[in-house]
């Protein structure tokens, strides 16, 4: 039951320096982040699985001690998505060490025009003031 316990706080890790490592800006710490919580979710599978057991082998064994082969496949599933988020955010790293020299993701300038106008609190040209056909009371309060 110690193992367990143990294991299942030593995936909480993985999780929790995964996600800290995921809200960075450098695509290889984003990269070192997919990783670590994949990891910690692989083995938060194989923990939950329960007791440890013979194969999941049809007329093999026992039916009673034969592990269940559910977390196992979701295991072997989960590390092939894995592979093929890091290849690509490993491609998206390089590539932009290609064409900007660092690997750190810029950002949107979208985004910063629409938080500025939100800050100055300015609507655009297409917004028009409606109000509840029913009331009406104008939906936005002023």
């Amino acid at each position: 039951m110690t193992a367990n316990l143990l294991l299942a706080i030593l995936a909480g890790i993985l999780v929790a320096c995964g996600v800290y490592l995921l809200l960075e800006r450098s695509l290889t710490r984003i990269l070192l982040g997919v990783m670590l919580a994949s990891n910690g979710v692989n083995m938060l599978f194989l923990v939950s699985a329960g007791k440890p057991g013979g194969p999941p082998i049809i007329g093999l064994g026992d039916p009673e001690t034969t592990s269940d082969p559910l977390p196992q496949a979701m295991v072997l599933t989960a590390i092939v998505i894995t592979m093929a988020v890091a290849a690509f955010v490993l491609t998206m790293a390089y590539r932009s060490f290609q064409l900007h020299g660092h690997d750190e993701v810029a950002d949107d300038v979208e985004d910063a025009r629409i938080r500025e106008l939100a800050q100055a609190d300015v609507t655009s040209e297409s917004y028009e003031d409606t109000t509840f056909s029913d009331s009406g009371i104008n939906v936005v309060s002023e």
